[in-house]
């Protein structure tokens, strides 16, 4: 996998392109689209599309690390999971004899992130020293950890059945299938949460974008292309890539707690090693380095299984669960397996290059520059 990575993003750099900028109008035909959608869409598809905004989340975090820094990780699974029943445990009421504090969820989502980045602080000496597959094979350690812990601390996670997650909770508006009537719609929980995803996703995505724009990313850029060179002209490599790690795990945690909220239960295979290889799939298949490619990958990588088996029924090779053949799940992971593979052969800025305005190299552009 790593030999992947690394491939797909010096073909990136040697193939770098200007993509296009939409004009304001096109930003805002989506924007009143997505606002729209819960007002027609039924629960299938809202589900759908709070499960890609969630990835979208994490994969952003995951490419400031490995896509823009150039650091490895096959934990991320590890610190989704952090954010998902940290937030069970200061949300819950403590009920039966799981541990819970209660607390008001809005501040146990934030409790959550935050104790997800001391994860990644506490492993970030690590990080800050570690490089390529051995920072991978590092990090894969964490999913043992973490499966371990989430399967024999029954009084945190509820064990193999896992634990109820608490509604979230703000200002007033509490996200659960209570009906809430705006415009003559009921609203349920995926419908209020729809909402929830997309400011989120809107302020990781601004958030990302202004740090690989400014000097944070192109000190990442330049660690990732010359680590030598970048610690020779001044740039503390141990520091930022310590930090960038603690920042891809607060992006992680927040991911598992809209994750939990979408679930609505936590489950502790869910967050095993597939999860994570899933993330890598997402930032080559969307484009290394590119927070545009993060969302779109991770609509790819999340989005397949989930049609797939609603129209299994319909597609050949592929039978529903538990009915023989090719499921859903297995026919998804093949596709985009494939697809990591076409995006490195022909595809190497991912999906985001499609949007290229012209396909001449512009050698003045960084990555930073073209989100």
């Amino acid at each position: 996998m790593s030999e992947v990575l690394t491939r797909s993003r010096e073909s990136h750099s040697r193939g770098r392109t200007k993509l296009m900028r939409p004009r304001p109008y096109v930003w805002g035909a989506g924007a009143v689209l997505l606002l729209a959608l819960p007002f027609y869409l039924d629960r299938f598809w809202l589900q759908a599309g709070l499960f890609a905004m969630a990835a979208a989340i994490g994969a952003i975090g995951i490419n400031l690390l490995t896509g823009a820094t150039g650091q490895l990780s096959m934990g991320h699974a590890f610190f989704l999971a952090i954010g998902a029943y940290g937030y069970c445990v200061f949300a819950g009421e403590g009920e039966g004899g799981l541990t819970g504090l209660g607390l008001p969820t809005w501040i146990a989502a934030a409790l959550a992130v935050g104790v997800a980045g001391i994860a990644g602080g506490l492993f970030s000496p690590i990080a800050g020293r570690l490089r390529g597959a051995y920072l991978g094979i590092a990090t894969l350690a964490l999913i043992f950890i973490g499966q371990h812990v989430l399967f024999n601390a029954h009084d945190l996670t509820g064990g193999s059945n896992g634990r109820d997650v608490p509604p979230l909770s703000v200002f007033g508006i509490t996200f659960d299938d209570s009906e809430l009537v705006v415009a003559a719609v009921p609203f349920g929980a995926s419908e209020k949460l729809w909402y929830a995803g997309l400011v989120l996703l809107l302020g990781c995505g601004l958030f990302a974008r202004g740090v690989l724009r400014g000097r944070p990313g192109r000190a990442m850029n330049a660690i990732r292309d010359h680590r030598i060179a970048a610690g020779v002209i001044g740039v503390p490599v141990a520091r930022y890539r310590a930090g960038v790690f603690v920042l891809s795990s607060m992006y992680a945690g927040l991911a598992g707690v809209l994750l939990a909220l979408i679930f609505q239960r936590t489950v502790p295979d869910y967050f095993g090693m597939t999860l994570s290889l899933e993330y890598l799939a997402m930032i080559v298949i969307g484009g290394l380095g590119s927070v545009a490619g993060a969302v779109a990958g991770a609509a790819v990588v999340s989005l397949l299984p989930q049609l797939l088996t609603r129209y299994s029924d319909a597609l050949p090779l592929v039978s529903a669960p538990g009915s023989g053949g090719i499921t859903p799940g297995e026919a998804s992971r093949y596709l985009y397996g494939a697809a990591v593979v076409a995006v490195v052969l022909f595809l190497p800025g991912g999906l985001a290059s499609i949007a290229a305005r012209r396909s001449r190299p512009t050698s003045g552009t960084t990555p930073a520059e073209e989100q």
